[in-house]
């Protein structure tokens, strides 16, 4: 157990691949976007869906990168659901229900969920963009195209 919790805290080592892709001086780790996902979670989570479980899959829906890394369209993704899913079961088999109900995207916890992914990315591209001087809009785009949500939309650069 001590083993892999000291594994999952690795998470904050792991650096956003995008981020580091794009040139993004000092990029945060997927912990920070985990937590960044969080707070959007508690300021924007409607009353009608279930707080806890919306927190719940924010903090775990990325902890198989610990393992598998923080792949994004660029890399090579062919045997991604699978090799997440197995280190899922191997370092937190009592998240996994949590874990595919994100990944599959069904409840409407978890397309809300799947949705503060996207505005967490464009709100940490237009920080960037701002601090940095450089143009990150690809990913305000991507956020644009897969937010559904009109209050969210809202809130996008």
């Amino acid at each position: 157990m001590r083993g892999e919790l000291k594994e999952i805290l690795g998470l904050k080592n792991v650096l956003r691949t995008g981020w580091v892709r794009s040139g993004v001086d000092l990029p945060e780790s997927v912990a920070a976007h985990s937590w960044g996902m969080s707070m959007l979670a508690l300021k924007l989570t409607p009353s009608h869906l279930n707080l806890e479980r919306v927190l719940s899959m924010c903090i775990v829906h990325d902890v198989p990168e610990v393992r598998v890394g923080d792949l994004t369209p660029h890399d090579d993704t062919s045997t991604k659901a699978e090799d997440e899913h197995k280190a899922m079961q191997e370092l937190a088999p009592e998240w996994v229900a949590l874990f595919e109900e994100y990944e599959q995207g069904e409840t409407p916890e978890s397309k809300f969920v799947k949705q503060l992914d996207k505005l967490d990315m464009a709100l940490q591209a237009e920080i960037y963009q701002a601090n940095q001087g450089i143009s990150l809009e690809e990913f305000i785009e991507s956020a644009r195209l897969r937010i559904e949500d009109e209050e969210l939309r809202n809130l996008l650069p």
